[in-house]
């Protein structure tokens, strides 16, 4: 298996065959994959993943997308068009524990590769797709597209600032979250079958995932029914809470309640801390335009720096808004091993952000670097299926599988593939 001790992480036992590309589906098995399970990664023959080529930048042959969701797993070059390339899925299949796809809804029956056709190999398998819409809904033919969605779903209707154009999150955030409720669903299933020894199908659609991550934005039209406005960096619901300008640049305030608006008041304007309009939270957020204004003079008065410690100290949360750049250049991540380097053997030193997970009896394994297309599919296939030289020859051969094994000096002995 992946990882510097075998059988220490808490799915060191687990296989996953991921049939995913792009974000949701490779999101999910990375998180697996950082947990221990080993992850065999299917790949188009000629292309590979769709975000290798999603760039710049690239870092030697690898796009800075593809390393941000690839670590900790094994590719196999293996086309499902074809005949040969489904039969290799089948077996593989028979000895995993877990499939997850993210095609088309049908498109995985059509090749003969679907939930009921793999669960009469192996009835133990826990089958995952990751859906735009939904295998049942209207738009279930369509793909899915994380802004598509954020659109559909009204997400991108609230965000942006209230005088602008709607906008896009700013990362995919939708195919992020959608892998997360993936990976939750996939461990639910994996548990469930300790005591039934029976797999299952789950579905994660990201329509579904957009609904659910707007939370209280839905709960309070629901409720209301009065539509969502957008608000920016403000709170529907809070004030003061939003970005205000300081002296020197901006300062994020998340004025949570009517204890830290007296001790914000305190520090920032003692007079606002007993003006009855502003007295509660309900109070401030219907005078949002007044308090606003008072504040915009008075946050000028120091810099940024400044309010920080000044409020840190009375328990009032408050923080620089800091460029990407300078928020990763923070001492804060080095500390925390956000950062992590790899060497890999096609490029040398290589970062990237690592997991966020701290398990301290499980632990999250050593990560290995986002691998070369089709560097693993002879090792894999010869170890776990028994495919010899002159059958992987004619395969490659007919591009039905791509051969590119390269020895990858992160990986060792430690973690190879276990039949």
């Amino acid at each position: 298996m992946l990882g510097e001790t075998p059988h220490s992480s808490a799915l060191s036992r687990i296989r996953v065959l991921d049939l995913t590309r792009v974000l949701a589906g490779p999101f999910c098995t990375m998180v697996l994959g950082d947990l221990g399970a080993e992850v065999l990664k299917v790949e188009e023959p000629s292309r590979g993943d769709d975000s290798r080529h999603w760039g710049p930048p690239y870092v030697g042959p690898l796009s800075a997308y593809f390393i941000a969701v690839n670590r900790n797993k094994r590719s196999l070059g293996i086309d499902l068009r074809e005949p040969d390339g489904q039969a290799l899925i089948r077996q593989l299949a028979g000895i995993s524990d877990v499939v997850i796809e993210n095609f088309r809804p049908t498109t995985m029956e059509r090749w003969g590769l679907g939930y009921e056709t793999l669960r009469e190999i192996n009835p133990g398998l826990v089958y995952c797709s990751i859906t735009g819409f939904g295998s049942d809904g209207s738009h279930g033919h369509l793909p899915g597209y994380d802004t598509i969605v954020e659109a559909l779903s009204g997400l991108m209707s609230i965000t942006g600032p209230p005088e602008g154009p709607p906008s896009k999150v700013g990362v995919a955030i939708i195919d992020v979250v959608t892998g997360l409720f993936a990976a939750v669903s996939i461990l639910a299933a994996l548990e469930a079958r300790r005591s039934s020894n029976e797999g299952q199908r789950v579905e994660v659609a990201l329509l579904d995932v957009a609904f659910a991550s707007l939370v209280n934005v839905a709960a309070s039209y629901l409720a209301s029914g009065a539509p969502p406005a957008r608000y920016g960096n403000d709170h529907m619901s809070i004030a003061p809470f939003g970005v205000v300008v300081t002296s020197d640049g901006d300062l994020m305030l998340a004025v949570g309640n009517d204890a830290q608006w007296q001790a914000f008041a305190g520090v920032v304007d003692p007079p606002l801390g007993a003006d009855p309009q502003f007295r509660t939270n309900e109070l401030r957020v219907q005078n949002r335009a007044q308090l606003d204004a008072a504040l915009a003079d008075a946050m000028r008065a120091k810099d940024t720096k400044s309010w920080c410690a000044e409020l840190a100290a009375v328990g009032v949360p408050a923080a620089p808004v800091l460029t990407v750049a300078d928020a990763l250049s923070a001492e804060e991540l080095r500390v925390r091993n956000v950062i992590q380097s790899v060497t890999h053997s096609a490029v040398g030193h290589m970062e990237f952000i690592g997991s966020p997970l701290r398990m301290a009896g499980t632990p999250i394994v050593r990560p290995v670097p986002p691998p070369l297309l089709g560097e693993h599919t002879a090792a894999v296939l010869g170890a776990l299926i028994g495919l010899g030289a002159e059958e992987l020859n004619d395969l490659a051969a007919r591009r039905v599988v791509c051969v590119a094994d390269v020895p990858s000096p992160a990986e060792d002995a430690e973690s190879s593939v276990v039949p």
